[in-house]
């Protein structure tokens, strides 16, 4: 029935133009999962050191909220989002102590997180294990046991609305099912993606068993160098080599130096367009987890390759047919940021709804949302939850040729960095428009609850599914619907970066 059903079953887990430029315009098994998790998913570098964990001062009473005439902020990025805050009027600071703000990197989460305390209105952009969502295996591990439990209580059609993960076994753990499984379907392809990596680094497409073993070596390789690396920690610092165990899937993967892998069947159909393919990159912003409260962006976009979609056994290793990933296709010689290479999701939409009817557009834009809310209700009782924490993700998103939306996977770090102006301007209002959520200068505590829509961001889940007046069956999306974009203030230097193309 579904593609997230245990690995062990043999059940699958699993209009042309030219493309113009863009316009400008954890639960254990045992528990049971709660029927509202069925019922509630709709029917249908830095100026200062950051080596150290963060520390209040002792002395320091700050539970009267941040000054609302200055926002003090430290950030890990030097990109977009150092520009919106600046022109929100906040200021940066290299104090480990007097900031009301931090834009850390999640190599500084898993690092110094425990380690910190936080004032009562100081704010971090990452949950402290955000990776229940955003690895590749523990999303996949998620969903599935998610699924199961729905099916057990709730029957296999219930069940059938978390089937939007392509087949996918996790390398060395499943390694044995999936030869079972590779077997039974001779002439498959299949994709495989390193579980802790974004970007498409290290992804690379089989049709042979043999290929599979690729995964090996680059961990075999890792596992050299984590031992020397550890070999030279211990004899600084005069710890054992072995150190203490961890508990998370991370650690883990750090201690045995093998890199995880992630093989999943690969969607050899999907929507062209200008006979090319295409992923979706979305924006969602979850600002708790208990309650879970959630906001999508209308302004997302579609990320285009640069070569015409090939099945062919020839073309299995060319990424720049089979990756959208800007970071590869960026590489390609024809490459060039302003020709194509990005659709705002209105112009998808208006695409979709003259080749294949409105109806089918809509359809497919609410499909998506409903995605991103059931992928959240299937971490929502592992995440740990923090007031001080906020999280905005980039969904990735694969349409096939029948319309069905695939998650391929979910970002912790999008990326915020422009190649274009409509790019910079773009992310900027995202950014702002999050920042607007958050509120931290704290001009609408008042307001009781969260706001339904807050510049581009529409509240999707509050605790429950947000139902909107005079739609059918009480939801419709406003992903891909107009939203103005205000060109934001650029720098003189990212002007003439752009101008020249050298940015």
């Amino acid at each position: 029935m579904s593609n997230l059903r245990d690995s062990s079953q043999s059940s699958r887990f699993s209009d042309r133009s030219s493309i113009s430029t863009i316009p400008t315009d954890t639960m254990s098994s045992s528990q049971s999962i709660n029927a509202s998790v069925v019922r509630n998913t709709y029917s249908s570098a830095p100026s200062g050191p950051l080596c150290a964990p963060l520390r209040v001062r002792e002395h320091e009473n700050r539970d009267d909220g941040p000054r609302k005439d200055v926002i003090r902020f430290r950030s890990s990025l030097r990109n977009t989002i150092c520009d919106v805050m600046r022109d929100r009027g906040w200021k940066e600071t290299d104090s480990d102590t007097d900031w009301d703000f931090f834009w850390a990197d999640v190599h500084w989460l898993h690092e110094f997180f425990d380690k910190s305390y936080f004032s009562e209105f100081q704010r971090l952009n990452h949950f402290r294990n955000h990776y229940e969502l955003t690895r590749k295996d523990l999303l996949v591990k998620n969903l599935k046991r998610t699924l199961r439990a729905v099916e057990r209580e709730h029957g296999a059609e219930a069940a059938s609305k978390f089937d939007f993960v392509s087949q996918s076994f996790s390398l060395p753990s499943e390694h044995a099912l999936f030869s079972e499984e590779f077997k039974r379907t001779p002439g498959a392809v299949w994709i495989m993606k390193p579980a802790g990596r974004a970007q498409g680094r290290g992804i690379f497409l089989i049709n042979k068993l043999s290929q599979a073993n690729g995964w090996k070596r680059a961990g075999a390789d890792k596992k050299r160098i984590t031992a020397s690396s550890s070999s030279l920690a211990s004899k600084r610092d005069g710890r054992d080599s072995k150190g203490s165990k961890s508990t998370t899937a991370l650690d883990q993967e750090e201690e045995d130096g093998v890199e995880a892998y992630i093989v999943q069947r690969y969607i050899a159909n999907p929507y062209l367009i200008g006979g090319k393919k295409f992923d979706i990159r979305a924006y969602v912003l979850v600002t708790s987890y208990t309650p879970l409260t959630a906001y999508l962006h209308r302004n997302g976009f579609c990320r285009f390759s640069n070569t015409q979609f090939s099945m062919n056994a020839r073309d299995i290793s060319n990424l720049y047919i089979h990756a959208t990933n800007v970071a590869i296709q960026k590489t390609a010689p024809n490459y060039s940021p302003s020709k194509g290479c990005k659709w705002l999701l209105r112009s998808l939409k208006r695409y979709i709804g003259t080749h294949r009817g409105e109806e089918a557009a809509e359809t497919l834009f609410s499909q998506m949302e409903q995605l991103v809310v059931r992928s959240l209700l299937s971490v929502q009782k592992v995440m740990i939850n923090d007031k001080h924490c906020f999280e905005l993700y980039g969904y990735d998103i694969l349409v096939d040729d029948n319309l069905k939306p695939w998650l391929l996977e979910v970002n912790a770090s999008p990326s915020l960095s422009a190649e274009t102006p409509w790019d910079y301007d773009l992310k900027h209002a995202v950014l702002n428009d999050m920042f607007d959520i958050v509120d931290l200068e704290r001009e609408h505590v008042s307001h009781k609850g969260p706001r339904t829509k807050v510049g581009g961001f529409d509240l999707i889940y509050n605790d429950g599914p947000v139902h909107r007046e005079g739609s059918p069956g009480g939801h419709v999306s406003f992903l891909g619907c107009h939203c103005p974009i205000v060109e934001a203030p650029k720098s003189k230097r990212r002007k003439e970066r752009w101008a020249t193309g050298s940015n």
